[in-house]
């Protein structure tokens, strides 16, 4: 029997319709949208959007690759080497495993991540 061929998948307007799930104080939301886990459960690749609110700074450190692009509103980014970023949309970042990332926002600021985790893993 041949291998069935696997299906692209697609969101239809999820930078406006997916609301991620508060995740720390109460102003940083995050939320997967697709994983390839299923597919490839050793090293699968997970995606979504991570939203901070005005109000408390988000401090994470990296336990796997991330990639995120800024979408809309602005962040400043810092890590712990001393690059301080005013990040706004279309910046792109790389987030290397095992960094520790400082995310604060004047107002609000939305981003698009794919990391090399599983999902829910963030």
């Amino acid at each position: 029997m041949a291998e069935s061929k696997p299906p692209m998948k697609h969101y239809a307007q999820a930078q406006t319709t997916f609301k991620p799930p508060l995740i720390a104080n109460d102003n940083a939301f995050l939320g997967d949208v697709f994983t390839s886990q299923e597919r490839d459960a050793e090293k699968p690749v997970s995606c979504g959007f991570y939203r901070l609110e005005k109000g408390k700074e988000l401090v994470y450190t990296y336990t796997y690759h991330e990639m995120k692009i800024i979408l809309d509103g602005s962040f400043t980014i810092s890590d712990e080497t001393g690059q301080k970023v005013k990040a706004t949309k279309g910046d792109v970042f790389y987030f290397p495993k095992g960094a520790t990332i400082t995310f604060e926002t004047e107002d609000f600021g939305l981003a698009f991540y794919t990391g090399q985790r599983k999902e829910g893993a963030a």
